[in-house]
């Protein structure tokens, strides 16, 4: 075997072991954080049996994809029941920004990168996720004895139930949803970085990926910062601090990628019934307590909250703007139809993501010999799922129109590839 030349070797301290583990750990330790602070706030801390570290670690499950299942046990004379399907996106998006930058920062300043050199520094990352992922799925397990209340509690005490609720991961959904999230992770941070190299084959098609794919993160990462702010002011004005903490920590882009779709004119149905601890506005709750599914859109929510219609002015205002980005940062030559075609796909897409991650599906209850309700009584219910395609074609009706008006904004700025004419 021939020895290495000067730049393999340079390649190969670039993209070494010890820089993938300091990419998954880093990633691991700042979602293990934001997962700890959150759940803090929202009061997990107090869980029996020690069990606090476990449901951080199941959360950071969930973020990744990973499929944490509810378990019950109350004996043969008593029926139990739980569920929930719900993607804390804080800690999401803190995990994905700092492994993309991981991932990113050993191939700065330079052009082009080969396909092989590109996909032996992901596998190494993949490799180390995996176990990462594996020692995750094994730690989050946990079981809980319930305390029975009023009649229930009677009844239970009378004929010795004990009702147990518990969780546990499902190891092999775990490691193939979460290696689909590091792919789907690294994939997006080559396309968003300007100056990440791409293999010469794939150099033609950042001209109208790029720009777009960029447009897009800016706009979510400023919705998630415009949604901070505006909780942040509402915990000085109004206290409730730690609640808030825990609405920022774990589900602040749940809230305000919603917030996004139905201002676009998306409509969401619903439906709330019991007490949950999962995050959620007054408004919101005030729409879907019911005893029957309800739309939840701009209509039905201004119905409750005059101050909704912002959403819409909200909307038009960022998607002119990343509109504008988009069309600063393409090449010059590029006409203000394709740019409409190119941000109507890109937020489309986007929508489509928003629709399948924030999804909520959440229930649990109990009866003893017939008393209680699984839905009810000690016991609730809480769904919230998008009419997906209308919602997708709204995406693409705005990304059209303002993709066409952000190009008309940045006719007067100089593009790349634009050569000026010397001053005579």
């Amino acid at each position: 075997m021939s020895p290495l030349s000067p730049s393999d070797q340079a390649v190969v301290a670039r993209h070494g072991w010890a820089q993938a583990v300091a990419a998954v750990l880093g990633a691991l330790v700042a979602m293990v954080v934001v997962a700890g602070l959150g759940l803090w706030g929202a009061g997990a801390v107090d869980l029996p049996q020690n069990a606090f570290p476990r449901v951080v670690m199941a959360t950071v499950v969930t973020a990744v994809g990973g499929t944490v299942e509810l378990s019950g046990s109350a004996g043969g004379l008593a029926n139990s029941e739980a569920g929930l399907t719900v993607i804390p996106l804080s800690v999401t998006l803190t995990g994905a920004l700092v492994l993309g930058a991981g991932f990113l920062r050993p191939l700065r300043h330079r052009a082009v990168a080969g396909g092989r050199e590109l996909a032996g520094w992901a596998a190494r990352i993949a490799v180390l996720w995996l176990l990462a992922l594996l020692a995750l799925a094994f730690a989050a397990r946990q079981t809980f004895k319930l305390s029975l209340d009023d009649t229930l509690g009677d009844v239970g005490d009378f004929l010795g139930v004990s009702p147990e609720v518990g969780f546990t991961t499902e190891v092999p959904s775990t490691l193939f949803f979460g290696l689909l999230w590091l792919a789907g992770v690294l994939i997006l941070a080559l396309l968003v970085s300007r100056r990440a190299p791409l293999p010469g084959r794939l150099l033609p098609f950042q001209e109208s990926v790029r720009p777009a794919a960029h447009a897009m993160v800016v706009l979510l990462l400023a919705y998630v910062v415009l949604g901070t702010l505006v909780a942040l002011g509402a915990a000085v004005t109004r206290g409730h601090v730690p609640e808030t903490f825990a609405v920022i920590l774990l589900g602040m882009p749940n809230l305000v990628w919603l917030a996004l779709t139905i201002g676009l004119g998306a409509t969401w149905n619903g439906r709330v019934q019991g007490p949950f601890g999962l995050p959620m506005p007054h408004v919101l709750d005030e729409v879907l307590r019911s005893d029957s599914t309800q739309a939840l859109n701009l209509r039905t929510l201004a119905e409750h909250d005059d101050r909704i219609w912002w959403l819409l002015v909200v909307d038009a205002v960022l998607l002119l703007a990343v509109a504008f980005l988009m069309a600063a940062r393409s090449p010059a030559g590029v006409r203000a139809w394709r740019h409409a075609v190119h941000l109507a796909v890109a937020l489309a897409l986007t929508v489509l993501m928003i629709c399948l991650l924030c999804r909520i599906s959440a229930q649990y209850g109990l009866s003893v010999l017939g008393i209680g309700d699984l839905g009810g009584g000690l016991g609730g219910k809480l769904f919230l799922t998008p009419q997906l395609w209308s919602a997708v074609a709204l995406g693409a009706l705005w990304g059209l129109v303002t993709g066409f008006l952000g190009a008309l904004l940045a006719r007067p700025v100089r593009r790349p590839g634009e050569i000026t004419s010397a001053a005579g």
